[in-house]
């Protein structure tokens, strides 16, 4: 088979390289020149753990192609998936110019039956406009070829993309006829033989499915800190807690940990634009709007914290913060936390200083040098009055604390991540404050 990826982004990248992994020759076609260019080179424009070894296996094996010519790209392709930034505009809706410049694109250059798939994540009847963008294309050539189109929306997790896609949990595919499925099935073999499940479903429900599983998870998330932020009230441990519930088949373990709130490319987007679609349709999603809140609220929950243990008295106190992007293995810092955080500690007169393992060029882009880079977690340390852990990074996980103490000026730590121990941290000095657990929070006393 023969398929074209338009767009080099995240799920773009992913994708392509991932198909030419088993096998597939794949284009990757993108309008930007010097990123095709760097690909060409084996220069990604993100970071994802493995994927800059499988680019360049694969472009050496010549199933893997990067160009900005669209009508090359997709010149017979049997697939042509499109996968280009669906950004929210101001409202919350998802701006779909560049998915429906794409379908227009395709429509003036394919010339050949294929089908047209939507990889980006799109709302509820994004496939009837992109059908229709490609017939009116095909009509002003006067041309009468036949195509599809479908959804196959994708769910891959930022630090574990390639084994999501490999390994997927499941596919969606929404199709509107046999034939499109044929081909659809035929794209995925190399993944059923391994006994992943392809679930093909109507257009609507699958491009509906995207958003359903994201909203959901970011639900669990903004339920479990609001549970923490009670917790916190009322002296329990939310981490007691969280091993209660988790072990309820029904409720689970996954995404109930509590934290300083989600970021990322897509639940603070897609949980937006579920709610505009509703809107629009005439339906009010109050628990979504909810998520929201509490996750907007839940960015400020350890600035609160480093403002009430320093009696609001911030001015000229440095801040050492260990973490910049939304999550670890990714170096992604769209809606992250730790620019929210980071901002608060600004505007209240603190000088910050920041590491991040792989994050701190794209944090450049945003917070400029109004911050300090360090180029080690240690580094960071120094004279710090205080270490906020924001991303928890496996390197971040078992520090020697005597050593942070001695780098310090004041030995404090406000973990958003949970991931210390509050009895080790105070046997060495430390006074520690996480989330869910208050800081005065003593293990209860047990009768005999």
């Amino acid at each position: 088979m023969k398929i074209a990826v338009v767009g080099t982004g995240y799920v773009g990248l992913v994708t392509g390289t991932c198909f030419a992994e088993v096998g597939i020759d794949v284009t990757c076609i993108d309008i930007d020149q010097k990123k095709i260019d760097n690909l060409k080179q084996g220069i990604l424009p993100i970071y994802e753990p493995g994927l800059e070894e499988m680019v360049s296996r694969n472009a050496e094996k010549g199933r893997l192609q990067f160009s900005t010519n669209l009508a090359e790209g997709i010149h017979d392709a049997d697939v042509a998936f499109i996968a280009v930034g669906t950004p929210p505009g101001e409202d919350g809706s998802a701006d779909l110019k560049y998915v429906l410049a794409v379908a227009r694109g395709i429509g003036e250059h394919m010339n050949s039956y294929g089908v047209i798939v939507t990889k980006s994540t799109v709302p509820v009847g994004t496939a009837a406009k992109v059908r229709a963008e490609i017939e009116k294309a095909l009509e002003k050539r006067g041309v009468d070829i036949e195509f599809d189109v479908a959804s196959n929306p994708e769910f891959l997790k930022e630090g574990a993309a390639i084994d999501d896609f490999l390994k997927p949990d499941r596919i969606v595919v929404g199709v509107a006829s046999e034939r499109a499925e044929e081909v659809m099935t035929k794209l995925y073999k190399p993944f059923l033989l391994n006994g992943h499940p392809i679930i093909f479903m109507d257009i609507p429900s699958a491009e509906m499915t995207k958003y359903a599983a994201n909203s959901m998870l970011a639900t669990k998330i903004s339920f479990m800190n609001d549970i923490a932020n009670l917790c916190e009230i009322m002296g329990a441990d939310v981490n007691k807690v969280r091993q209660g519930i988790g072990s309820d088949a029904r409720i689970g373990t996954k995404f109930i940990y509590p934290g300083i709130g989600y970021g990322g490319s897509c639940f603070p987007k897609d949980v937006k634009a579920l709610i505009k679609t509703a809107a629009e349709n005439g339906y009010d999603m109050q628990v979504l709007k909810a998520v929201e809140n509490v996750n907007e609220a839940q960015k400020s929950v350890l600035f609160d914290k480093v403002n009430k243990h320093f009696a609001g008295d911030l001015q000229g106190k440095k801040m050492a913060i260990w973490g910049l992007s939304f999550k670890p293995k990714t170096d992604d810092m769209r809606e992250a936390p730790s620019l929210v955080i980071i901002e608060r500690l600004l505007e209240a007169g603190c000088k910050v200083s920041a590491y991040d393992p792989v994050a701190i060029k794209e944090a450049k882009h945003t917070l400029g040098d109004r911050i300090t880079y360090a180029k080690d977690q240690f580094e960071a340390l120094i004279d710090a009055d205080a270490l906020l852990i924001v991303t928890e990074w496996p390197e971040f996980r078992s520090p020697n604390f005597e050593v942070l103490g001695r780098l310090m000026k004041q030995k404090a730590i406000f973990d958003g991540r949970n991931i210390y121990d509050a009895k080790e941290l105070s046997e060495v000095g430390f006074t520690y404050h996480c989330i869910g657990i208050r800081a005065d929070h003593k293990e209860p006393v047990v009768q005999a």
